[in-house]
């Protein structure tokens, strides 16, 4: 009979429980956002026409992205708790990384059109009617806030919970450009005001944008996590490790910016007991470095105490007097 896939995801996880509860919170959290977000779009985009707003048309497209965006945040959890399979081991965990990253390019191709119709509404300035933008401009605004509520009390070191958030603030800071332009229309009558500030609110954007879709992007490209430095693990596992005479060909990654894994190598001296080393070494990676899951090769001595087989509690190979490679990779799995 064949054998269930080997999950990946439960390593190192005490607290599923937890996270499972707050998965759940979060999926229903995008869902309301998604839902507000969708309701208001079609009133703003019938208040910007109808005002001849820019501002309101530019926020009721960028709502309608966030709304897509939202949705498929949405679908990502959903993804999530579905079990590993023989094909897909490490589960869905992922999926939510890449839609992170769709959302923040989304985002800068949005912003690069409402700058574009921004400048040619600055050359061509036309009749707005500040009375309807500014009721509009009002009414989104406290639709975004409940919408930002309700987000805010999510995982926030969850990159598919921050791109939805992303969203909902561009949304948030539309609606106060809008506001801000109708005032100015209404006591001064300068139209120009309407496409400066959505320029403005969309350059705003740029570097939150940027920031998503860069995190997203060295997950995507298992690159090492930005809080963690490969060299000081090595150094650390030398130095507090008994019988861990060198660390080498080690490797780490995440799968969603929390859950983080590892693959190494390590050499043992002597007469070691390696796989009382192998435990060790997986218990201080998970302690001191917050690695969930780790992949340990050991290289050892004739006579080395121990036996491993290579699953992913290690395995013993001939001694090899090996420094770490210059130039290694640092991410991705070698012997998962």
């Amino acid at each position: 009979m064949a054998k269930p896939p080997h999950d990946h995801r439960s390593h190192g996880r005490d607290n599923g429980h937890d996270h499972a509860d707050y998965g759940k919170l979060d999926k229903r959290r995008v869902l309301a956002a998604a839902i507000l977000t969708a309701g208001f779009m079609v009133v703003e985009a019938m208040g910007g026409i109808f005002a001849g707003s820019l501002a309101l048309l530019a926020d009721a497209g960028h709502m309608l992205t966030d709304a897509v965006a939202l949705l498929l945040a949405w679908y990502a959890f959903h993804l999530e708790g579905r079990p590993a399979t023989s094909g897909l081991s490490y589960g869905f965990a992922r999926v939510k990384t890449l839609v992170a990253y769709t959302n923040g390019l989304a985002i800068f191709v949005v912003g690069g059109w409402i700058v574009y119709e921004a400048f040619e509404r600055f050359e061509r300035p036309s009749t707005v009617l500040g009375g309807p933008m500014l009721a509009v401009g009002v009414a989104g605004l406290a639709v975004n806030i409940a919408a930002y509520l309700i987000l805010h009390g999510g995982d926030r070191e969850n990159l598919n919970m921050r791109g939805a958030i992303l969203h909902v603030m561009g949304d948030l800071l539309g609606s106060l450009a809008a506001i801000v332009a109708a005032a100015v229309i209404l006591l001064t009558g300068w139209y120009p005001i309407d496409p400066i500030l959505s320029a403005f609110v969309a350059i705003m954007l740029f570097a939150s944008a940027w920031r998503l879709t860069h995190d997203a992007g060295r997950l995507l490209l298992e690159g090492t996590p930005g809080h963690l430095n490969p060299d000081d693990i090595a150094n650390d596992l030398e130095n507090t490790m008994p019988g861990v005479e060198n660390v080498h060909h080690l490797h780490v990654w995440s799968l969603d910016g929390k859950t983080n894994l590892a693959t190494l190598h390590v050499e043992i001296a002597g007469k070691a007991d390696a796989m009382g080393i192998v435990r060790a070494v997986k218990q201080r990676l998970a302690s001191a470095h917050g690695i969930a899951h780790a992949t340990v090769e050991v290289d050892a001595e004739p006579g080395a105490a121990g036996h491993a087989d290579h699953h992913h509690d290690g395995a013993i190979k001939p001694v090899s007097r090996r420094s770490r490679a210059k130039g290694q990779g640092s991410a991705g799995p070698e012997n998962t």
